[in-house]
C-alpha cells in the first residue's frame, strides 16, 4: 500500500511547458483529482507532491 501524497498543485510555468508524453498534445490540470489530463491519449497523469509523474505506466486511463 502506498503512502498518500500531498495535494500540491504544480507550478503554472511548468504546466505551460509540459505536453503528453504519448501524443505530444497539451495537458489540462484537474485540481479536483490532482492530475494532468491528456484528452487525446485518454490518460490522466498523477501529480505527487507538486511534481507531475509523466510516465505512461503510472497514468490512469480515462473512461470512454
Amino acid at each position: 500500500m502506498s503512502e498518500p501524497h500531498n495535494h500540491v498543485a504544480p507550478d503554472q510555468r511548468l504546466l505551460s511547458l509540459l505536453v503528453c508524453p504519448v501524443t505530444k498534445s497539451p495537458l489540462i490540470y484537474d485540481s479536483l483529482t490532482n492530475e494532468l489530463i491528456s484528452e487525446k491519449a485518454g490518460l490522466a497523469f498523477p501529480v505527487r507532491d507538486g511534481i507531475p509523474v509523466m510516465l505512461p505506466d503510472e497514468a490512469r486511463r480515462l473512461k470512454d
